[in-house]
Protein backbone atom coordinates (compact mmCIF):
# COMPACT_ATOMS: atom_id res chain seq x y z
CA UNK A 1 0.00 0.00 0.00
CA UNK A 2 1.21 3.64 -0.68
CA UNK A 3 2.07 5.28 2.43
CA UNK A 4 1.94 9.32 3.10
CA UNK A 5 2.76 11.96 5.31
CA UNK A 6 0.75 14.82 6.16
CA UNK A 7 0.38 17.68 8.74
CA UNK A 8 -2.89 18.53 9.53
CA UNK A 9 -5.32 18.68 12.58
CA UNK A 10 -8.00 16.51 14.25
CA UNK A 11 -10.86 18.47 16.26
CA UNK A 12 -13.26 16.32 18.74
CA UNK A 13 -15.18 16.51 21.71
CA UNK A 14 -14.66 14.71 25.11
CA UNK A 15 -15.13 14.74 28.85
CA UNK A 16 -12.10 15.58 30.78
CA UNK A 17 -10.49 16.11 33.98
CA UNK A 18 -7.82 17.89 35.65
CA UNK A 19 -4.38 15.92 36.82
CA UNK A 20 -2.95 16.82 40.58
CA UNK A 21 0.95 17.94 40.61
CA UNK A 22 2.79 17.90 43.29
CA UNK A 23 5.95 20.32 42.78
CA UNK A 24 3.57 22.46 39.98
CA UNK A 25 0.40 22.53 41.81
CA UNK A 26 -1.41 25.70 40.22
CA UNK A 27 -0.35 24.65 37.13
CA UNK A 28 -3.31 23.36 34.66
CA UNK A 29 -3.13 19.81 33.57
CA UNK A 30 -5.82 18.26 31.38
CA UNK A 31 -6.17 14.35 31.26
CA UNK A 32 -8.24 13.13 28.04
CA UNK A 33 -9.17 9.63 28.46
CA UNK A 34 -9.07 7.35 25.94
CA UNK A 35 -12.83 7.09 24.58
CA UNK A 36 -12.61 3.46 23.84
CA UNK A 37 -11.33 2.66 27.39
CA UNK A 38 -14.46 0.27 28.46
CA UNK A 39 -13.34 -2.07 25.57
CA UNK A 40 -9.70 -2.28 26.26
CA UNK A 41 -7.00 -1.42 28.74
CA UNK A 42 -9.38 0.39 31.14
CA UNK A 43 -7.77 -1.47 34.28
CA UNK A 44 -4.48 -2.56 32.53
CA UNK A 45 -3.94 1.12 31.89
CA UNK A 46 -4.88 2.81 35.31
CA UNK A 47 -1.60 4.09 36.04
CA UNK A 48 -0.80 5.61 32.25
CA UNK A 49 -2.25 8.60 30.98
CA UNK A 50 -3.95 8.19 27.41
CA UNK A 51 -2.89 11.87 26.27
CA UNK A 52 -2.60 15.24 28.98
CA UNK A 53 -2.64 18.86 28.18
CA UNK A 54 -0.28 20.87 30.15
CA UNK A 55 -2.10 24.54 29.81
CA UNK A 56 0.33 27.46 28.89
CA UNK A 57 -0.20 30.96 29.67
CA UNK A 58 0.21 32.11 25.96
CA UNK A 59 -0.03 30.33 22.59
CA UNK A 60 3.30 29.01 21.56
CA UNK A 61 4.16 27.75 17.98
CA UNK A 62 4.17 24.46 16.62
CA UNK A 63 7.45 24.55 15.88
CA UNK A 64 8.83 25.49 19.35
CA UNK A 65 6.70 22.46 20.37
CA UNK A 66 8.46 20.40 18.16
CA UNK A 67 11.91 21.53 18.82
CA UNK A 68 11.20 21.34 22.70
CA UNK A 69 10.08 17.99 22.94
CA UNK A 70 12.77 16.82 20.75
CA UNK A 71 15.56 18.18 23.21
CA UNK A 72 13.37 16.69 26.23
CA UNK A 73 13.47 13.31 24.54
CA UNK A 74 16.97 13.08 23.68
CA UNK A 75 18.29 14.63 26.94
CA UNK A 76 16.16 12.76 29.16
CA UNK A 77 15.94 9.34 27.40
CA UNK A 78 12.18 9.62 26.42
CA UNK A 79 9.95 8.98 24.20
CA UNK A 80 6.99 11.56 24.48
CA UNK A 81 5.38 13.12 21.94
CA UNK A 82 4.30 16.70 21.65
CA UNK A 83 2.03 18.68 19.78
CA UNK A 84 0.50 22.06 19.60
CA UNK A 85 -3.30 22.21 21.34
CA UNK A 86 -6.17 24.21 21.72
CA UNK A 87 -9.02 23.32 24.85
CA UNK A 88 -12.07 25.30 25.05
CA UNK A 89 -14.58 24.57 27.48
CA UNK A 90 -17.49 26.40 27.09
CA UNK A 91 -16.59 30.23 26.17
CA UNK A 92 -13.23 29.15 27.92
CA UNK A 93 -10.44 28.78 25.64
CA UNK A 94 -7.04 27.52 26.87
CA UNK A 95 -3.56 26.98 24.24
CA UNK A 96 -1.29 24.06 25.59
CA UNK A 97 0.97 21.18 24.81
CA UNK A 98 -1.08 18.03 24.19
CA UNK A 99 1.34 15.35 25.10
CA UNK A 100 1.50 11.28 24.48
CA UNK A 101 3.85 8.31 25.47
CA UNK A 102 3.96 9.13 29.36
CA UNK A 103 4.03 5.52 30.75
CA UNK A 104 2.89 6.71 34.32
CA UNK A 105 1.18 10.02 36.06
CA UNK A 106 3.92 10.25 38.21
CA UNK A 107 5.99 11.34 35.61
CA UNK A 108 3.86 14.38 35.12
CA UNK A 109 5.83 16.74 37.30
CA UNK A 110 9.25 15.61 35.77
CA UNK A 111 7.85 16.44 32.16
CA UNK A 112 6.98 20.03 33.31
CA UNK A 113 10.26 20.90 34.58
CA UNK A 114 11.23 19.82 31.36
CA UNK A 115 9.18 22.04 29.74
CA UNK A 116 9.61 24.90 32.27
CA UNK A 117 13.54 24.50 31.83
CA UNK A 118 12.73 24.83 27.84
CA UNK A 119 11.33 28.56 28.30
CA UNK A 120 7.56 27.39 28.68
CA UNK A 121 5.36 29.47 31.13
CA UNK A 122 1.96 26.97 32.34
CA UNK A 123 -1.37 28.49 33.46
CA UNK A 124 -2.49 28.64 36.82
CA UNK A 125 -5.01 26.02 37.50
CA UNK A 126 -8.74 26.46 37.25
CA UNK A 127 -11.76 24.53 38.91
CA UNK A 128 -13.21 22.51 36.25
CA UNK A 129 -15.87 19.94 36.99
CA UNK A 130 -14.98 16.37 36.77
CA UNK A 131 -15.97 14.90 33.29
CA UNK A 132 -16.48 18.04 31.82
CA UNK A 133 -17.32 17.87 28.03
CA UNK A 134 -14.58 19.91 26.32
CA UNK A 135 -13.60 20.80 22.72
CA UNK A 136 -9.93 19.70 21.70
CA UNK A 137 -8.08 20.96 18.32
CA UNK A 138 -4.59 19.10 18.10
CA UNK A 139 -1.87 20.28 15.01
CA UNK A 140 -0.54 16.70 14.79
CA UNK A 141 1.47 15.01 11.93
CA UNK A 142 -0.43 11.83 10.20
CA UNK A 143 1.76 8.73 8.92
CA UNK A 144 -0.53 7.04 6.55
CA UNK A 145 -1.23 3.69 4.44
CA UNK A 146 -3.74 4.51 1.34
CA UNK A 147 -6.54 1.98 1.29
CA UNK A 148 -8.44 3.58 -2.02
CA UNK A 149 -8.95 7.07 -3.47
CA UNK A 150 -10.84 8.30 -0.40
CA UNK A 151 -9.77 6.02 2.34
CA UNK A 152 -6.80 6.50 4.48
CA UNK A 153 -5.51 3.80 7.63
CA UNK A 154 -2.98 4.79 10.39
CA UNK A 155 0.25 3.30 10.02
CA UNK A 156 0.77 2.97 13.60
CA UNK A 157 -2.88 2.16 14.66
CA UNK A 158 -4.13 -0.45 12.56
CA UNK A 159 -7.36 0.15 13.95
CA UNK A 160 -7.53 4.07 13.19
CA UNK A 161 -9.24 4.87 9.37
CA UNK A 162 -9.48 8.35 8.01
CA UNK A 163 -12.11 9.18 4.85
CA UNK A 164 -12.31 12.41 3.08
CA UNK A 165 -15.22 14.31 3.10
CA UNK A 166 -16.84 15.46 0.21
CA UNK A 167 -17.47 19.11 1.36
CA UNK A 168 -16.63 21.33 4.20
CA UNK A 169 -18.84 21.08 7.47
CA UNK A 170 -18.22 23.81 10.40
CA UNK A 171 -18.11 22.09 13.77
CA UNK A 172 -22.07 22.48 14.19
CA UNK A 173 -22.47 20.62 11.31
CA UNK A 174 -20.18 17.78 11.81
CA UNK A 175 -22.07 17.22 15.21
CA UNK A 176 -25.18 17.58 13.49
CA UNK A 177 -24.07 14.87 10.91
CA UNK A 178 -22.44 12.54 13.27
CA UNK A 179 -25.54 12.05 15.55
CA UNK A 180 -27.46 11.12 12.23
CA UNK A 181 -24.64 8.88 11.55
CA UNK A 182 -24.56 6.95 14.88
CA UNK A 183 -28.50 6.98 15.25
CA UNK A 184 -28.61 5.13 11.78
CA UNK A 185 -25.59 2.66 11.75
CA UNK A 186 -26.14 -1.14 12.98
CA UNK A 187 -22.69 -0.59 14.94
CA UNK A 188 -21.76 1.06 18.52
CA UNK A 189 -18.46 1.34 20.17
CA UNK A 190 -16.43 3.91 17.52
CA UNK A 191 -15.02 7.21 18.12
CA UNK A 192 -15.01 9.63 15.55
CA UNK A 193 -13.29 12.95 14.95
CA UNK A 194 -13.28 15.96 12.55
CA UNK A 195 -10.30 16.34 10.79
CA UNK A 196 -8.01 18.49 7.98
CA UNK A 197 -4.92 17.22 5.91
CA UNK A 198 -2.62 19.91 4.42
CA UNK A 199 -1.33 18.32 1.21
CA UNK A 200 0.37 19.63 -1.54
CA UNK A 201 -0.80 23.34 -1.49
CA UNK A 202 -4.63 21.82 -0.56
CA UNK A 203 -7.12 20.94 2.28
CA UNK A 204 -8.62 17.89 2.35
CA UNK A 205 -11.72 17.36 5.26
CA UNK A 206 -11.52 14.13 6.77
CA UNK A 207 -13.13 11.71 9.28
CA UNK A 208 -11.19 10.03 12.06
CA UNK A 209 -12.95 6.40 13.27
CA UNK A 210 -11.47 4.19 15.85
CA UNK A 211 -13.07 1.16 16.45
CA UNK A 212 -11.23 -2.26 18.21
CA UNK A 213 -11.29 -4.43 15.15
CA UNK A 214 -12.38 -2.20 12.76
CA UNK A 215 -13.13 -3.13 9.34
CA UNK A 216 -12.60 -1.16 6.14
CA UNK A 217 -16.32 -2.42 5.18
CA UNK A 218 -17.61 -0.65 8.35
CA UNK A 219 -15.38 2.01 7.76
CA UNK A 220 -17.02 2.13 4.02
CA UNK A 221 -20.41 1.86 5.56
CA UNK A 222 -20.01 5.41 7.94
CA UNK A 223 -17.95 6.61 4.77
CA UNK A 224 -20.99 6.68 2.81
CA UNK A 225 -23.45 8.17 5.07
CA UNK A 226 -21.44 10.94 5.89
CA UNK A 227 -21.14 11.51 2.14
CA UNK A 228 -24.80 11.14 1.37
Amino acid sequence: MKKHNFIGKVTLEEKVNTVKSVKYPKALIIDIPNPLASYYTRFTNVHKPNSIVLVTKKTNSFEKILRSTKSINKKHHLNIEGAKCEVKFGTRKYNGIRLKGINRYTHIDSIIHNFVEEGFEFNTSKKIKKDTLAWIRVNKFFDMEEIDDTVLRSVSNENEYYFKLNKSLNWNEFKEKTKLVKHNINTTGFDIAQGILYNKGEINDIVRVVKPSLTIDLVKEIEAKYNV
